[in-house]
């Protein structure tokens, strides 16, 4: 993603070898911006930015308890807690999704 590569040059790290091209650099997943003299071309991307969120539809749970967990053993574990409905996992475990 192009935020990804919204990088300080002074922050670049170097993903490279002299004299690599655009394209070479980004086949390897690797960013380019060759704008700035004295600072790596090709470089490591940000790391991308996740947010954990608790599924909404409830048949797409993943177990994540035992029979009769409570929210609060459930919620130490990491994991999601809804009691209802009836038939799906109740402690669950989060998606996640690139924000």
């Amino acid at each position: 993603a192009k935020c990804q590569c919204k990088v300080v040059p002074r922050e670049r790290t170097n993903c490279g070898y002299p004299g690599i091209s655009a394209a070479e650099c980004k086949k390897i997943g690797c960013c380019f911006n060759a704008s700035i003299p004295s600072v790596p071309w090709c470089y490591s991307p940000k790391p991308k930015k996740v947010r954990k969120m608790c599924p909404n539809d409830p048949y797409t749970r993943i177990n994540c308890g035992y029979p009769g967990i409570k929210p609060r053993e459930c919620t130490k574990r990491g994991c999601c807690f809804r009691a209802h409905p009836a038939g799906v996992p109740w402690c669950f475990y989060h998606r996640v999704m690139e924000e």
